[in-house]
């Protein structure tokens, strides 16, 4: 009886907080197409994400940011959840910019938002598209923009680190910019893939020191960040081989 009472209350919160959640996401957005410039669009859009996560009921604990340079780098984290982006939105300096599947930018609401915060859209099914997007954020990189990039991809309901794609690294290369890998925990518990109500809890993130790009090969670049992220990442290596 306990246990029925517990998840009904849980769910009747889940709803009310995705309601609010909801509502705050069309403030964001609205506010993004006001305010006229990119920063003011971007500092309002993470504070408004970390209020977010509070209605949500998550508490995120944020170990390393001292590890995040001072000037330009490109962020690579592991992605098993919708919440990863917003959880970096918040506790991420406001400078970045997030490169995000294409699709994404259909999204009603969602996707004005992610243009007007400067999000860059990559197709990763059209050769020519996915070419042409790349090299648009290879310049992102050499003209000193930071990037937050998911080097899986994408992700689904089975747990686990999937190989890693080499766009991210190449960038970092090209770009002569650090490598930080971060690390996202809980995430996947509290809004797993096809979920809609947000389970409260706790999410961790860890930054860990930054990787120096020059003189490096973008594949030895990838396979460093991603056995660094696996060996902190309570989740199973689903791509053991990486290369290719």
């Amino acid at each position: 009886m306990f246990r029925l009472l517990k998840r009904a209350l849980t769910t009747l919160y889940g709803l009310a907080a995705l309601a609010v959640f909801c509502v705050m996401l069309v403030v964001a957005a609205l506010l993004a197409l006001l305010l006229p410039k990119l920063a003011w669009r971007r500092s309002v859009t993470s504070a408004l994400a970390r209020v977010a996560l509070l209605v949500l009921g998550l508490r995120v604990s944020v170990e390393g940011l001292e590890n995040l340079p001072d000037g330009s780098c490109i962020v690579a984290a592991n992605h098993a959840s919708y919440l990863d982006g917003i959880v970096l939105k918040a506790m991420l300096p406001p400078r970045f910019s997030f490169v995000i599947k294409r699709e994404a930018s259909r999204m009603p609401v969602a996707g004005l938002l992610m243009r007007r915060i400067g999000s860059e859209f990559v197709d990763r099914h059209s050769e020519g598209g996915r070419q042409r997007d790349a090299r648009r954020v290879i310049r992102r990189a050499e003209q000193g923009y930071s990037l937050v990039f998911f080097p899986e991809g994408t992700f689904d309901e089975v747990p686990g680190l999937k190989r890693f794609h080499i766009g991210a690294f190449a960038a970092a290369v090209r770009g002569g910019m650090p490598i930080v890998p971060v690390i996202i925990q809980g995430a996947r518990r509290a809004l797993p893939n096809r979920a809609v109500i947000v389970r409260p809890g706790r999410i961790g993130l860890e930054i860990l020191p930054a990787l120096r790009s020059e003189g490096t090969d973008a594949d030895v670049l990838r396979d460093e960040t991603r056995r660094l992220i696996l060996s902190r990442l309570d989740e199973p290596d689903l791509a053991p081989r990486t290369r290719g």
